[in-house]
């Protein structure tokens, strides 16, 4: 069965896109626990991230330090913290989040609640 991330990947989903290329998709997080929270996923669905091979693990993370510098361009922090979980969707994917302090990454923390709108002004925000 798809994941929901391949239903996005397939365009069954909608999302607030933030980078793409052949291999790999970068969109925020609906659920998001600072504004500008992304998620970068492999096309290819995949359940854990380490049995990804070598290649395709390395250009994931070098696309994902595309997308942070995009997200640091606009979205006011200290760093973007990279999270790897794994449990919440079987598709492998990576948790780029806008931080100011360790705390920010707490995925016991209650997550925003953004509108369409906002999600979509914070996507054009990082696409511009």
């Amino acid at each position: 069965m798809a994941s929901i991330f391949s239903k996005i990947i397939s365009g069954e989903i909608p999302c607030y896109k933030i980078a793409e290329n052949d291999k790999f998709l970068a969109f925020l997080d609906i659920m998001p626990l600072k504004e500008g929270h992304t998620l970068v996923i492999p096309k290819v669905e995949m359940d854990y991230i380490f049995d990804m091979d070598d290649s395709t693990l390395g250009e994931m993370m070098v696309f994902a330090k595309q997308v942070a510098h995009k997200i640091k361009g606009v979205i006011p922090c200290k760093r973007i913290g990279v999270s790897v979980i794994g449990l919440e969707v079987p598709h492998a994917h990576i948790h780029l989040i806008p931080i100011n302090g360790i705390d920010d990454m707490n995925f016991s923390r209650p997550k925003l609640t953004l509108t369409q709108e906002k999600l979509e002004e914070i996507a054009n925000k990082i696409n511009h």
